[in-house]
């Protein structure tokens, strides 16, 4: 029971009613609190020295750690999202003596929704606490926070009709945002974070996640705070106004781009986790992958930013996390391209395909509407012929047991997912006979237009082995097979998984007796980083598994501790070692060659080779 000296305090501080009273859980509520005049002027930048917090616990017995946030002038305000049902006790803690140590309760009203985004299993995404499955659909729109508003209302209002569940951007926009955003180390912009609070809200309110990127690219946050505390205070800050919002967290943008990028993101990384009493997802965005820095334990998920199927494939098998891809193509709806990776509409719609193959979730980019740092956003290129295909991929999997579905590897003519027994979705880039083993049942037939988002439903088949032509050769196709009475009745008797998790992961093959290719190239013991190196492996043998095979390219300078980076792809090419491999030269580095055959299996080829610049 509250003493009656605390419960006093506390309704001199919140009146009569006190903050968060009924509020939907879900919903953000927040507790405002005014410095006076004598504790403003002790405090002249209340960002940099005010601290309060509030703890707060659940129905549950859950315990929740939420700083303050400075919202300009005198007023902090901490900002809550109860999550559970029931009644609440909380108490303040502050260096500020007047408000230090304040208790009280409230009750949060139940609500219909779905909760916050959180990954499930292994591979793939769940809302709240009830395993109801996620399909995440990504968009991005780096500065969805500084764009003109009448803009932002009509890309979010295209984006809700068109499906998407969630929206990427950045905190802090580009460097020349900063500015406005965050003028300097100990100075954020608050107008600049009330709109950015604002659109969130709206966002979330439409039913769709923001991917929140903390940093831009080419060292944006250790410039701006080149202090370990400084960087630590500015995390605060955003866990604050945004952990009670519906967000993942993307650290920066292009880790790689930063200066002895692991140690900078572990430092990062494992101080959001420590903060965020949500354990909102983890990641940060990548040149090629983030998987380097899984290793570290602050990162709950991967993001990819490429085409490069070896490496999504590959990796797919390797990690027991969900995947993200941000850049397997940009659309070019008519704004133009910036960058290699901005393409015509069909090699975007393949790069969806694949993407999707290798088991990654995929975020859709639009030269339009991205806001790269060279490109306008632009409002008219919403309604895009790419936003169209991503419709009709979200309508398919919707359709799907898509929280189930893992990479399978038993077919001819295609790629393919399945939960074998239940479902298989093949994708065929090229259109030529496909062979599928599947199990033995009654299953439906149906070939689906990944360009217009119909399907063409053809006669039940009864077997083992399906073998089948798509309606013409104009296109790519997805050919789909499943058990759609079976699929019914899982919904029915259990909502979410049919599988038994975690998955087992498969060990690599290294014993180079058993390993079906080697390297011959380079043949050299020591290269220049940024110099161009031929690279190239041969097959020992030709089996039925080898006849299509996938090789990825990576290199570690082990101990300089800053993670493998990819480097190229294929059974022959020429790759680049990156500077920032190493701290110092010369090194050495051990080069991998990764390999996957057409039956799944992953090989490791290693050599160690001296760089030098």
């Amino acid at each position: 029971m509250l003493l009656p000296a605390a419960l006093a305090a506390a309704a001199s501080l919140f009146a009569q009613t006190p903050p968060c009273q009924n509020t939907p859980i879900y919903t953000p509520c927040e507790f405002v609190f005014e410095l006076t005049a004598s504790e403003a002027a002790a405090h002249p930048n209340p960002y940099a020295s005010v601290e309060i917090r509030g703890e707060f616990r659940s129905p549950r017995h859950r315990t929740f750690l939420m700083p303050a946030y400075w919202d300009g002038g005198g007023r902090m305000v901490i900002r809550f999202t109860p999550i559970d049902p029931g009644d609440w006790d909380y108490r303040i803690t502050s260096n500020i003596t007047r408000l230090d140590n304040q208790l009280g309760h409230f009750t949060a009203a139940t609500a219909d929704v779905p909760g916050f985004v959180r990954p499930a299993n292994m591979h793939h995404w769940a809302t709240g606490e009830n395993n109801q499955p996620h399909l995440w659909m990504g968009d991005t729109c780096y500065r969805f926070g500084l764009i003109d508003r009448g803009t932002f209302d009509q890309i979010l209002d295209a984006r809700a009709k068109q499906k998407f569940t969630h929206m990427r951007g950045l905190a802090l926009g580009w460097n020349a945002d900063l500015p406005k955003t965050f003028p300097s180390a100990n100075q954020p912009g608050i107008a600049c974070f009330r709109e950015l609070d604002a659109r969130i809200l709206a966002i979330n309110r439409r039913g769709i996640t923001v991917d929140l990127v903390l940093g831009g690219d080419a060292n944006q946050l250790t410039r701006l705070f080149p202090e370990a505390q400084q960087r630590e205070r500015y995390l605060r800050y955003m866990v604050s106004r945004y952990a009670s919002m519906n967000v993942t967290w993307q650290l920066v943008e292009e880790f790689e781009s930063y200066d002895d990028a692991r140690a900078v993101l572990k430092e990062l990384g494992q101080a959001l986790k420590q903060l965020d009493p949500f354990g909102h997802p983890r990641s940060t965005h990548a040149a090629a992958t983030s998987a380097p820095l899984l290793a570290d334990g602050w990162m709950n998920y991967v993001v990819y930013h490429s085409s490069n199927d070896a490496l999504g494939a590959i990796e797919h098998q390797l990690y027991p996390v969900a995947f993200v891809n941000t850049g397997f193509a940009y659309e070019d709806s008519g704004a133009g391209r910036a960058l290699p990776h901005d393409t015509d509409l069909d090699t975007f719609r393949h790069g969806l395909w694949n993407a999707t193959m290798n088991g990654q979730y995929p975020t859709f980019g639009n030269t339009g509407t991205a806001g790269s740092k060279t490109i306008p956003v632009d409002a008219k290129y919403a309604e895009s012929p790419g936003a169209k295909v991503m419709t009709a991929w979200f309508d398919f999997f919707s359709r799907t047991r898509h929280w189930e579905l893992e990479p399978y590897f038993d077919v001819d003519g295609g790629r393919c997912i399945a939960l074998e027994g239940v479902e298989y979705i093949v994708y065929v880039e090229k259109p030529g006979t496909v062979e599928v083993a599947i199990e033995k049942h009654n299953y439906d037939i149906a070939w689906f237009n990944p360009q217009t988002g119909e399907s063409l439903q053809q006669k039940d088949f009864k077997g083992e082995r399906y073998v089948g032509e798509p309606p013409d050769k104009s296109h790519d196709w997805v050919l789909h097979i499943s058990r759609e009475g079976r699929k019914e009745g899982m919904l029915r008797s259990y909502k979410f998984t049919s599988r038994e998790y975690p998955l087992m992961l498969q060990e690599v093959e290294q014993n180079v007796q058993k390993t079906p290719y080697e390297m011959v190239e380079p043949a050299a013991d020591t290269l220049k980083v940024n110099a161009p190196a031929k690279f190239a492996v041969r097959l020992k043998r030709q089996t039925r598994a080898t006849r299509n095979m996938m090789y990825l390219w990576t290199g570690e300078a082990t101990a300089s501790g800053r993670g493998y980076r990819v480097l190229g792809s294929g059974a022959e090419g020429t790759f680049r070692i990156p500077p920032s491999i190493a701290g110092d030269y010369p090194a050495v580095m051990n080069l991998r060659v990764a390999a996957m055959n057409s039956l799944g299996k992953v090989y490791f080829v290693d050599k160690v080779i001296r760089i030098t610049r």
